[in-house]
């Protein structure tokens, strides 16, 4: 699993060992992974926050604001946009605060924040590690879902020899890689994600759109990535930024957005069509701007090409087929038969009645329509967490096949 793009919230606690924290951020950035450090006070005494910041590229966070500008070090942000959290060196101080739950300083509360995979590779004398207390506290954590890399044996700071090390800076690389491929439950997937709207040209100068703004297949497309799969996405035209370890396809009109789509279509297990596709393009396309001069003006459309329909037609028992649904009236009744004829496992049934759900919102109120006849309603919620809903019901039903 490749480390490109992942953007990883590293913690680093008060010990010795934080000096090894600069060779690890140099190979996480020589892999292209994007690293924002967040200190313990602690931690300061050990290695400055400079050396770290120069070697990430990034500002290193350590108290909550900054006392001489007042700007809040937001630890729900920071948190939410890691792909994981890794914590090294994890003291045995810090280690008994996240197992306990307590909060008393941004990294603790970056902790209590992430939804992210959370890994701690522990550096502390040999009877702190042996202690008791440390391994009730390490046994708490792992239940929690932390993922351990363990510490080395050698000798120590206090001139005892044995288990507390810090592992080295290549062995926590190369334990992270290999946890992330086989932990994530797409490892091995391939995805197809459609996005944005599609521009039906009518002269050189205009164009029939629509107000998609593509935020929803885009987190759509990064919460796949995120769970391991391979996610090609091909999006109408925006201007959101790729997510990271996706691979983009850009597209302009239906039809273009059609043939995209049908070349990636075979090789892919998973297929959302989040994209919203003109159902109609013109008949012809003026190569002049077209002048203003008749009071009316008719233009001849015809059908594009149904892109949902047509790929479940020829989707394989292998695949999971998604399409969306935004309805204005009879939203459920619409959604099923569009489910059914488009022969897809899911329909996300957006309504234009629902404040807060729709195009170029942050937010989205789905209800999930499934093959088998089930009716899932979600509330209001972000768009990234929509996502991770659909994704969850994604997992499930590859593994159904």
């Amino acid at each position: 699993m490749s480390l490109k793009g992942k953007n990883i919230l590293l913690g680093v606690c008060g010990s010795i060992a934080a000096y090894k924290i600069a060779s690890l951020i140099r190979l996480l950035v020589k892999a292209e992974a994007e690293v924002q450090v967040v200190m313990t006070p602690e931690a300061t005494q050990f290695i400055t926050p400079l050396t770290l910041s120069t070697l990430s590229k990034k500002p290193v966070f350590v108290d909550y604001y900054d006392p001489k500008t007042g700007e809040w070090n937001n630890h729900v942000h920071l948190a939410l946009k890691a792909d994981l959290l890794l914590v090294a060196p994890a003291s045995a101080n810090t280690l008994a605060k996240f197992a306990h739950g307590l909060c008393d300083n941004l990294l603790t509360a970056c902790y209590l924040s992430a939804k992210c995979p959370v890994y701690l590779a522990p550096a502390m004398d040999l009877d702190m590690w042996k202690h008791p207390a440390t391994r009730q506290n390490i046994e708490k954590l792992q239940a929690h879902g932390n993922v351990l890399i363990p510490p080395g044996e050698g000798e120590l700071a206090s001139g005892l020899v044995g288990e507390g090390r810090l592992a080295e800076p290549e062995d926590i690389f190369a334990f992270l890689k290999s946890s992330l491929t086989v932990a994530l439950p797409l490892s091995g997937k391939k995805a197809l994600v459609t996005a944005g709207p599609t521009y039906e040209a009518i002269d050189p100068v205009r164009f029939i759109g629509n107000h998609s703004s593509g935020k929803m297949g885009y987190a759509i497309a990064k919460a796949l990535a995120r769970l391991g799969a391979e996610v090609t996405l091909i999006s109408g035209p925006t201007d959101l930024a790729t997510p990271p370890s996706v691979y983009r396809v850009d597209v302009r009109s239906a039809q273009q957005m059609f043939e995209a789509a049908s070349a990636h279509f075979g090789d892919s297990d998973i297929v959302v069509m989040s994209a919203a596709v003109a159902d109609y393009t013109p008949q012809e396309v003026a190569d002049q701007k077209i002048k203003k001069k008749a009071e009316d003006f008719n233009i001849t459309l015809k059908k594009t090409v149904d892109i949902l329909g047509t790929l479940g037609q020829q989707k394989t028992a292998r695949q999971t087929l998604v399409g969306f649904a935004l309805e204005t009236n009879n939203e459920l009744e619409n959604a099923q038969n569009k489910l059914i004829r488009k022969n897809a496992d899911f329909i996300v049934l957006n309504s234009m009645q629902d404040k807060g759900a729709g195009f170029a919102t942050d937010t989205n109120k789905v209800t999930v329509l499934q093959k088998d006849g089930k009716v899932i309603p979600f509330d209001l919620k972000s768009k990234d967490d929509v996502a991770r809903d659909i994704c969850d019901l994604i997992v499930q039903h590859q593994f159904r096949q």
